[in-house]
């Protein structure tokens, strides 16, 4: 495999990158990209890949969400880079919008794929519990 397709490779030359959130049902699939190293597994091949404005930055067609990101910074560290970005498009699927609009993320039909690492375990997300920048007005003195 050549290296510039490696993904740290390819986002310092290219200077763009993706996020990709990946909902329960990638889970399988997720976890095996974290299990094989890109030097030795072509890790792309297990999904359809397609490429928005930005041209370099591969994303991910089975991921409800897609977010294409110019690079802004790049902070180093003794054992990983941390990637900065800037969002230049954003991709959804249909089936998880809701709203008058049609223009509003359902969290519930995304099922977002979540990652702990304390427990070393997947996640999915609960029931929600309350309403932000209300709830806390029950501590506000009147």
């Amino acid at each position: 495999m050549n290296k510039k397709h490696y993904t740290n490779v390819g986002i310092k030359e290219n200077k763009t990158f993706s996020v990709n959130i990946p909902s329960e049902d990638l889970v399988v699939k997720t976890d095996y990209c974290g299990l094989v190293s890109g030097d030795e597994v072509d890790k792309s091949s297990l999904f359809d890949i397609f490429y928005g404005e930005l041209k370099t930055a591969p994303m991910i067609n089975e991921c409800p969400i897609n977010m294409e990101c110019k690079l802004v910074k790049i902070v180093d560290f003794p054992n990983h880079d941390v990637f900065m970005g800037e969002i230049v498009a954003a991709y959804c699927d249909e089936e998880i919008l809701t709203g008058e609009s049609g223009e509003i993320i359902d969290v519930a039909k995304l099922k977002p794929l979540l990652f702990e690492m304390h427990s070393i375990h997947y996640w999915r997300l609960g029931e929600k519990i309350a309403k932000c920048w209300n709830v806390g007005k029950l501590l506000q003195k009147e």
